[in-house]
C-alpha cells in the first residue's frame, strides 16, 4: 500500500493511463484523478476507468491531488506549469514524466518549496514490463523519492539515478522501445526475404526477442556469455554476426542512444 490518499494525473495520454490501470489492478486504496483538455479523451478514460474523477481543469485537478504527476509532452509544459502554478505549494509532490524538462524548471515555476521528483519511464509500462528511473529535485526528500519509484515499480522496473544522468536514460529506455520495434521488423524482414510467410516471420521474431531478454534478465548471466552459448564456431550465428558488424550494428545503436540522448537536452535547452 501507497503512503498517500490521492493522486492527480495532468494530462490523460499512454502513459498516465498506464500508470493508472497498474494503480487501479495492485488495488493501492489511492483516490485517482485526472485533467486532460480533450473531450474524446476524457469520455474514454471515464469508459476505461469507472469511478475515475475525469476533470477538464489541471488546476481543479492538481488543487485535488496529494501528488500530482504531470504527464504531459515537454512542449506544453510552460503552459502547464503555469495553470497549476497557485494550485501547488510545498504539501503537494510534483512528478514529471516530461522528456528533458529538469527539476529546477519545474520548481522555478511553481510556489517555493515545491517538491518535485523527475520519472522517466517508457512504453512497456502499458502491460507492465516497463523500465523507469527516477530522480529527486531540491527539495524532494528520499521518502518521496521512494514513493515514486514505488510507484513506478507497478508498471515494472524502477531505478534510482542522479538527474545529470537522465538525458542517457532518456536516449536509452525511454526511446529504446522503438528500436527494438525496428529490430524486430527487420527480422520479420528478412524471414520473409528468406522464404517465410509474413505471419510466422513476425511471430518468430518477437518470440526471439521476448525470449532473449527474458533469459539475460532472469539468469542474470552477462549478455556476452550467452550470445556465445548460441555461436557454434564457423556456425550460421557466427556468420549472421559477423555481417551485424560489417553493417556497424553496435555502432549505429549507439549512435541511436546518443542522438535521442542529445535531443533530450535540446528540450530542456528550450
Amino acid at each position: 500500500m501507497l503512503n498517500i490518499r490521492k493522486i492527480a494525473f495532468i494530462g490523460g495520454g499512454n502513459m498516465a493511463e498506464a500508470i493508472i490501470r497498474r494503480l487501479l489492478q495492485q488495488d493501492v486504496g489511492v483516490g485517482i484523478a485526472v485533467a486532460d483538455v480533450v473531450p474524446a479523451r476524457r469520455e474514454e478514460l471515464s469508459r476505461l476507468f469507472p469511478g475515475l474523477l475525469v476533470l477538464a481543469d489541471a488546476a481543479e485537478a492538481a488543487a485535488w491531488g496529494e501528488v500530482v504527476v504531470l504527464a504531459v509532452k515537454p512542449q506544453q509544459a510552460a503552459g502547464v506549469l503555469d495553470a497549476i502554478e497557485t494550485a501547488v505549494g510545498d504539501a503537494k509532490l510534483v512528478v514529471s514524466v516530461m522528456a528533458g524538462i529538469p527539476t529546477t524548471t519545474i520548481e522555478a515555476a511553481l510556489l517555493p518549496g515545491c517538491r518535485v521528483v523527475r520519472a522517466m519511464p517508457n512504453t512497456p509500462a502499458l502491460v507492465g514490463a516497463g523500465a523507469t528511473a527516477v530522480c529527486q529535485g531540491r527539495k524532494a526528500s528520499p521518502a518521496d523519492l521512494d514513493l515514486v519509484r514505488q510507484i513506478f515499480a507497478m508498471t515494472g522496473v524502477a531505478v534510482v539515478v542522479d538527474e545529470k544522468q537522465m538525458d542517457a536514460v532518456t536516449g536509452l529506455s525511454g526511446s529504446g522501445p522503438a528500436y527494438v520495434f525496428t529490430f524486430i521488423e527487420a527480422l520479420a524482414d528478412a524471414g520473409v526475404k528468406t522464404g517465410l510467410s509474413r505471419e510466422v516471420a513476425t511471430r518468430l521474431a518477437v518470440q526471439t526477442v521476448l525470449g532473449a531478454a527474458l533469459m539475460a534478465s532472469e539468469t542474470g548471466e552477462h549478455t556476452a556469455l550467452l550470445r556465445e552459448r548460441v555461436t557454434s564456431p564457423g556456425g550460421t550465428t557466427s556468420a549472421g554476426l559477423h555481417a551485424l558488424e560489417n553493417g556497424g550494428f553496435r555502432g549505429t545503436v549507439i549512435n541511436a542512444v546518443e542522438a535521442a540522448c542529445q535531443r533530450s537536452r535540446e528540450l530542456a535547452a528550450k
